[in-house]
């Protein structure tokens, strides 16, 4: 099940899927832009403070009154950053109209509530409510800082801000504390009117309406969006890794050492690349976690992830801050023996079905979909299911081990307890 992809005014696309095996209808609304250092706390702010209220419905109490109406509908703010660009926006679920008493409609009085929580915010003298900006400041601050709480998280964040420092990459999708600290209620408003302008607009619905209705409530519902010279999403920039990998050791109060690793990989051969990291560490059955951390029980944990639009994998793992060199060496052995094509058929096939299981199953979430929908406009990176089902069918082992020949190491991220001895 493959969304239809239409655009329907210039820079704004909707992913449409027609189905009738679930119970509630998905629609989604995403502004996609380039994500920076500058205004990266900006976006992930301004969702959460128009989700406080519109002018028909200024506070939560009248919008929750409008989705209880609705059978209990619900709208979710989203902040996400798919390949270098940051994707903020609104995700709705509400009940299918074939279960609906009455065949009442609710597809249209559900793109108009989101229409009005992106055109039309409550506002006071052009500006946001002071009130509603302060409130989801401090959340937003909350929310960094569960980051740098979660160490695990916090190591592998690390990894990518010294990994691709200067680079859109290396910019967290919420930003810094320093900067939401900065924001007001007139510089977040002049920031979504600029976005408005200027952003790619995306949007999804998975459910049983026809097409020509989804169409025509929509563009009902998003007629005010005002556009200007509107910038497309970015393609992630692919580098080289240095001659000599960096080595970045940070200390802070923990009594478990995170250590995160970080290569580039040169190859176009993303199918094969996919099969060597599920290899290497990126499911239960891989070498990292059987050798490194079951075999040989020098980590807690050890995984690896590829990042297929900006030719990246890293590796995060927990470790006793003592065993730190002795766990790198392992890891770049792990990786060594499948760069020489050392593995056997059964952990080839079984990354294989791994992979294929999860791209049949994609279709049994409206959710999943509408990820991928949105991943695949932010990075430029189209392929069916079946079309990248095909392609790992054909991978052989030569290469497999030849994709992973293109890893070299960028940098090493270790954090570390305040009171550990450098090896």
């Amino acid at each position: 099940m493959e969304p239809v992809r239409l655009e329907i005014a210039p820079e704004v696309n909707l992913d449409y899927v027609r189905s009738d095996k679930f119970k509630t209808g998905t629609l989604s609304v995403q502004l996609i832009t380039p994500i920076n250092e500058k205004t990266a706390s900006f976006g992930a702010l301004l969702p959460s403070v128009l989700r406080r209220g519109t002018m028909s419905h200024p506070d939560m109490r009248s919008l929750s009154t409008a989705l209880d109406l609705l059978y209990g509908s619900s709208i979710g703010c989203t902040v996400r950053k798919k390949g270098e660009n940051q994707c903020i926006g609104f995700a709705a679920s509400f009940i299918d109209e074939e279960f609906v008493p009455g065949g009442e409609k609710l597809l249209e009085p559900m793109c108009d509530l989101l229409g009005e929580l992106l055109l039309d915010p409550v506002t006071r003298n052009g500006r946001f409510l002071n009130d509603y900006v302060e409130s989801e400041k401090q959340n937003l601050i909350d929310a960094i800082r569960g980051i740098i709480n979660d160490k695990r998280d916090y190591a592998d964040l690390r990894l990518l801000q010294e990994m691709c420092r200067g680079e859109r990459y290396g910019v967290d999708k919420f930003g810094s504390i320093a900067r939401v600290e900065k924001i007001t209620n007139q510089t977040l408003f002049r920031y979504y009117q600029e976005l408005l302008s200027t952003a790619h607009l995306e949007l999804f619905y998975c459910g049983s309406a026809e097409r020509e209705r989804v169409e025509e409530a929509i563009s009902r519902a998003f007629a005010p969006l005002q556009r200007g010279r509107v910038v497309p999403p970015v393609i992630a920039e692919k580098k080289n890794a240095p001659e000599t990998p960096r080595e970045i050791t940070e200390r802070m109060d923990v009594t478990q050492g995170k250590l995160s690793m970080g290569w580039r990989a040169s190859t176009n051969d993303a199918p094969a690349m996919m099969l060597a990291n599920l290899i290497f560490g990126g499911y239960s059955n891989s070498k990292l976690f059987l050798n490194v951390r079951e075999k040989l029980s020098l980590c807690y944990y050890a995984s690896s992830a590829y990042h297929r639009s900006k030719g990246i994998v890293t590796v995060s793992s927990g470790i006793e801050c003592r065993d730190v060199e002795t766990a790198k060496r392992e890891i770049l052995a792990q990786l060594a023996s499948v760069q020489r094509g050392e593995f056997e058929e059964w952990e080839v096939e079984g990354a294989r079905a791994c992979l294929i299981a999860s791209l049949e199953s994609r279709g049994d979430s409206a959710g999943r979909m509408e990820e991928n929908a949105l991943g695949q406009a932010a990075t430029g990176i189209r392929e069916t299911a079946d079309e990248l089902i095909a392609a790992l069918r054909a991978v052989t082992n030569e290469r497999i081990a030849e994709a992973a020949q293109s890893m070299t190491l960028d940098t090493v991220y270790f954090l570390t307890g305040e009171d550990s001895k450098d090896e």
